[in-house]
């Protein structure tokens, strides 16, 4: 008698997505991020706008650091310049007020 028993059922297998690598990030959305964070607002937005560019046209990663950096950066600014102009008017203030009893 012979054996005409089918062979075991080896399922195939199943395909699978490769790994996407992950894209690389912009340097200077990182240093904007950061200089901006360290209170170097001028630079954080300087290296935003570079790094915007660079992003746009290289397909890097790091957009959303990019515009965080320059966000920051931004409102780093108008608080030193406001903190500024209050500086300025209160030395005006002071040197008009009528109580200095200079000798």
């Amino acid at each position: 008698m012979s054996d005409t028993t089918p062979p075991p059922y080896v399922p195939e297998p199943t395909p699978y997505a490769a790994p996407v690598a992950a894209g690389k990030t912009n340097t200077l959305a990182i240093v904007s991020l950061v200089t901006s964070l360290v209170g170097i607002g001028l630079a954080g937005v300087i290296t935003g706008h570079i790094s915007l560019g660079q992003i746009k046209r290289t397909g890097e990663s790091g957009h959303g650091l990019a515009l965080a950096g320059l966000i920051i950066g931004y409102i780093g600014i108008a608080f030193g310049v406001i903190l500024t102009i209050f500086w300025i008017g209160l030395f005006i203030a002071a040197a008009n007020s009528n109580s200095y009893t200079g000798y």
